[in-house]
């Protein structure tokens, strides 16, 4: 007896950056919201459906979304906020099943296959989760159900905004055939003009080409591997997500940073930003690693241990400050257009005998004390005085 199918659901929020914001502020409903980094070099990261008209796509530079859109309302990123958010709608997603594999803040998919014995159907858990997201944030969210993770990502794609769209196995060929090529996971652009030079431009055509044009275009492992997809095959498992592996803050300055201390300030945000994260977490780090770029796109890594696991800010900045400073002599003409730091090596640490290196009371009161203002009062609300120096270098 052949094995009964799987049940996926893709779920994936609508502009969801831009929702947030026209969520919080009711005056930009309706309006086309961009939210992007404002500055020379930004990019826009999310843009609502009624920016999308006039050809906003994220990962568009703000300069050229300004120039399709210039009466947009443009809004920089809020990521506490969206992460805030993206807590409860994966709070929704746990009370169907433990099998959440997550691929952003607004995107994830959902192996339900065992919820079927406390649900009627695929159908009335997607509908559940869609539902919970709506009456808990006021955000839509598309749900995409189908036997296999490929054809539950199509569904919700196909069915945007506010999607609600279960792909069966005798639909598959309606939905996959007309589609061009390059809509197929693993199929890039090299892939895709490779395959329009072999007259084939949808995935019915690629489903009903001969071997040879298939090798001709991509070699005939990667042309096995696209034709299963093609045909509605995909046994990838849904990869329930694994323990926090870094937690990282990085900066892009819109004037390449040349002077010492300037460089130090922003370090020092940063480490605030990781340390606050890392704390909310209760999560305790070995092992810091700083980001330096150089003008255009050079870019440094560094890393050192801490001699005790922690999250204390002070503690984070000594390190990353000390492999700052090492990087920045090392040059003769240091320059910077990115810095950024990140935490690893979490684990369950034994609390250390007090000793003379543990940082003191006072400073983790200190650190405690600003997590609880920035929470009430908005990321940023009450910061350390180095860093001050960075506001005249946004």
């Amino acid at each position: 007896m052949p094995a009964p199918d799987r049940a996926i659901i893709h779920v994936d929020m609508d502009a969801f950056y831009a929702s947030v914001e026209q969520l919080d502020d009711p005056s930009l409903r309706g309006r086309p919201v961009i939210v992007a980094g404002l500055g020379r070099r930004g990019v826009v990261s999310t843009a609502s459906y009624e920016a999308r008209r006039f050809g906003v796509r994220s990962a568009m530079p703000t300069a050229e979304a300004r120039r399709l859109c210039p009466d947009g309302v443009y809004v920089f990123p809020r990521h506490d906020r969206y992460q805030e958010v993206s807590s409860v709608v994966f709070d929704v997603f746990g009370e169907v099943t433990p099998q959440i594999e997550g691929l952003s803040l607004d995107e994830a998919f959902l192996d339900v296959t065992a919820s079927l014995k406390l649900f009627a159907s695929v159908e009335a858990i997607g509908r559940r989760v869609k539902d919970g997201i709506r009456e808990r944030t006021g955000l839509n969210a598309s749900v995409g159900m189908a036997h296999n993770k490929l054809l539950a990502k199509l569904a919700s794609e196909s069915s945007k905004p506010d999607g609600f769209l279960r792909i069966h196995r005798h639909e598959v060929r309606g939905y996959l055939d007309p589609l061009p090529v390059g809509k197929m996971w693993t199929i890039g652009r090299v892939a895709e003009e490779s395959l329009h030079r072999v007259g084939i431009r949808t995935i019915g055509e690629l489903v009903r080409a001969d071997a040879w044009r298939l090798h001709k275009a991509l070699g005939e492992r990667h042309a096995r591997q696209i034709l299963a997809l093609a045909q509605g095959t995909d046994e990838r498992p849904v990869v329930a997500e694994a323990a926090e592996q870094s937690i990282g803050a990085e900066w892009t300055f819109e004037t390449d940073l040349s002077e010492l201390p300037i460089a130090e300030a922003w370090m020092l945000r940063q480490c605030e930003r990781v340390g606050a994260r890392a704390r909310a977490r209760g999560l305790e780090a070995r092992t810091i690693s700083v980001k330096l770029r150089e003008p255009p796109f050079l870019t440094h890594s560094r890393q050192a241990q801490m001699s005790v696991a922690g999250n204390g800010t002070p503690e984070i900045y000594e390190v990353a400050r000390r492999l700052l400073r090492t990087w920045w002599e090392q040059h003769p003409r240091p320059k910077l257009r990115l810095l950024g730091v990140s935490l690893s090596g979490f684990g369950k640490h034994d609390v250390p005998q007090q000793d003379m290196f543990a940082a003191p009371v006072e400073k983790r009161r200190v650190d405690g004390l600003q997590d609880k203002i920035n929470e009430k009062f908005g990321a940023g609300a009450l910061m350390r005085a180095g860093v001050l120096k960075t506001r005249g270098s946004e």
